[in-house]
């Protein structure tokens, strides 16, 4: 079969995107899941972090399904979706948007450059959900905020939360941050376990300074990742529960991939968050694939002129953090 795709990124989170909207594919849920453990294979022509579907919906501007480079499905990709609201927005004229995902109808809108000459968009992050069960984690607790799961630590705290993939978050040290643990621990917990049957997005934040933080997270299906926007979102959440930071207030957070901005909404104990950065293209190609022989060939390739400048934002950003000892 012949596929055109786009390949982008958000925050270094680099995704294939396939318009299922103006294009004439019918895949397979099989063939969804051969197709993003082919293409997104880092050995080949084109490699990714995963393949994100973009669709029409029945009642949204259009639909997002996210598959890992492990052929697995996720129900949410903060990252993704700035790439998907891109697409959908430039192509319905649009500067706004509702994209269906997985688990909600999620409002998205391009935004003033978050650095210059960067294409920049806001991702609505939800539905949050604290209950356990929703991620799911096996412990005798309704919830768990700031507290030890000794079969993990002994002297790390943890939050656990749904947003809605499953996030277990650690607010640690610079010696924390640097050592071997949330690797053990990360494959602890994405590997056959008892606490997290399903696996579970592990991050690390460090508090930089009052409205900045750092977050390293190992995602599910995935492994280490420049950036994980889910993940930046529960983690915003996390600092503000924990008094590091406010909500309604913008919290930069710095990523292996660059930088973005969160901020966090309350509304009666219930929890949103806007995710802002980048949507940067990066190519776009055609392929012959063969899912019989699990090949494929690259026929066309041609490249955007946007990376240089998004360049300059992640030197920046990376400035920043050796600054900070990272």
């Amino acid at each position: 079969m012949q596929i055109d795709l786009i390949k982008g990124h958000g925050s270094g989170n680099d995704f294939l995107l396939i318009d299922e909207i103006t294009n004439a594919y019918s895949f397979s849920e099989g063939e969804r899941a051969a197709l993003a453990t082919l293409l997104c294979d880092r050995n080949s022509d084109l490699g990714a972090d995963g393949i994100l579907f973009i669709m029409k919906s029945d009642h949204a501007d259009g639909r997002m399904r996210v598959f890992n480079a492990d052929g697995s499905e996720a129900s949410m990709c903060g990252n993704g979706l700035r790439l998907v609201a891109r697409y959908v927005c430039e192509m319905q004229g649009l500067n706004e948007a509702i994209i269906e995902t997985m688990k909600a109808d999620l409002k998205v809108s391009k935004q003033q450059d978050i650095y210059p000459k960067v294409t920049t968009y806001q991702v609505e992050i939800s539905p949050v959900s604290f209950l356990l069960s929703d991620l799911p984690l096996n412990i005798d607790e309704p919830n768990l905020l700031n507290e030890k799961i000794p079969e993990l630590s002994q002297e790390l705290t943890f939050s656990a939360l749904a947003v809605p993939n499953p996030h277990l978050i650690s607010i640690v040290d610079l010696e924390q941050m640097k050592s071997v643990i949330q690797k053990q621990i990360s494959e602890k917990v994405n590997n056959p376990n008892e606490l997290f049957p399903d696996g579970v997005n592990v991050s690390f934040v460090k508090s930089l300074a009052a409205g900045s933080i750092y977050v390293n997270t190992f995602e599910r299906g995935v492994g280490f990742t420049n950036a994980c926007g889910t993940a930046m979102s529960a983690s915003s959440l996390v600092t503000c529960l924990q008094g590091l930071n406010s909500v309604e207030e913008v919290i930069n957070v710095y990523n292996n991939g660059g930088r973005v901005q969160c901020v966090v909404h309350e509304n009666d104990e219930n929890y949103s968050i806007d995710l802002i950065g980048n949507a940067t293209y990066l190519y776009q190609a055609q392929v012959d694939v063969d899912l019989e022989r699990e090949t494929f060939s690259v026929n066309s390739k041609e490249e955007f002129p946007e990376q240089s400048t998004y360049e300059k934002l992640q030197a920046d950003a990376q400035g920043y953090l050796q600054k900070a000892g990272l």
